[in-house]
């Protein structure tokens, strides 16, 4: 690596990350319109991982598999010490509809498949894409806690994940780290989740800090928005959007991109 960037622990269970991470569900296809060149995005990777920015973060069902493919390649270019790779599992789509599952059984076959996707021996985190209801979070997390002592998976994360589901959870196995959606405009966590996981010494990941890209691109945003093919255009936060863009128009357009972003990320 060329160039050193703040690492931090995530959660209190060892793990160690670059302060910034890579989010790379838009590389694919899917919630952020068409699927980018693979080439430029294996590129991309590797600037990123050069420049310190080693925690990679990835699904299964990002662009139907294809984003563990890519990130797989994409890893023949770098040391694999030298990245924190975060994947999950959980959410399958069937005729174009969402289902979540959380079975032992669907637990270790999905982290075989992605191990082989990503074609390494282990995942640094993995996570739990979103909560089965219909499955006792126990039984989930009994599975997850037999991956890690065959070492196959190194920290459990959770994502989406409600502050009672987090502390039984957190009694089979601790948790390292819950991903969330966090930013200026999404705080409903702040009331009992946040709190729940600084009790108990887990890290939180943000998805979404910049607003699904609003608080970068401002006013400009509605108009990609209009015009994306995607799931994330169709996503109740951007009919919302489009209600408050008027409030929120006059304040981004007399702000730089730049200073948008460091705003929305500093908050």
């Amino acid at each position: 690596m060329t160039q050193k960037m703040q690492r931090i622990k995530l959660g209190s269970q060892g793990l160690k990350v670059s302060a910034i991470g890579l989010g790379c569900v838009g590389m694919s296809g899917g919630l952020y319109g068409p699927p980018k060149p693979e080439q430029d995005m294996i590129k991309l990777i590797h600037h990123a991982v050069s420049n310190g920015v080693t925690h990679l973060d990835t699904s299964d069902v990002y662009g139907d598999h294809a984003n563990e493919l890519l990130i797989g390649k994409a890893l023949k270019g770098v040391l694999r010490e030298d990245v924190q790779l975060a994947t999950k599992f959980g959410v399958r789509f069937v005729d174009g509809m969402a289902e979540v599952h959380g079975e032992p059984e669907y637990v270790r076959a999905c982290c075989e498949a992605s191990l082989k996707r990503l074609d390494v021996d282990y995942i640094d985190l993995y996570y739990v894409h979103r909560i089965d209801t219909s499955v006792p979070i126990e039984i989930t997390m009994g599975e997850l806690k037999k991956l890690v002592e065959e070492g196959k998976i190194k920290y459990i994360g959770l994502s989406e994940a409600g502050p009672e589901t987090i502390r039984r959870a957190h009694a089979v196995h601790p948790i390292t780290a819950l991903q969330l959606e966090w930013s200026l405009w999404t705080r409903d966590a702040e009331e009992e989740v946040i709190p729940t996981c600084r009790e108990l010494g887990i890290g939180i990941v943000p998805w979404a800090p910049l607003g699904s890209g609003f608080f970068g691109s401002g006013p400009n945003k509605i108009d990609t928005v209009k015009n994306m093919a995607c799931l994330r255009s169709q996503a109740p936060e951007f009919t919302i959007l489009m209600a408050l863009s008027p409030t929120f128009t006059p304040v981004l357009s007399s702000t730089s991109t730049v200073a948008a972003n460091v705003i929305g990320c500093l908050w």
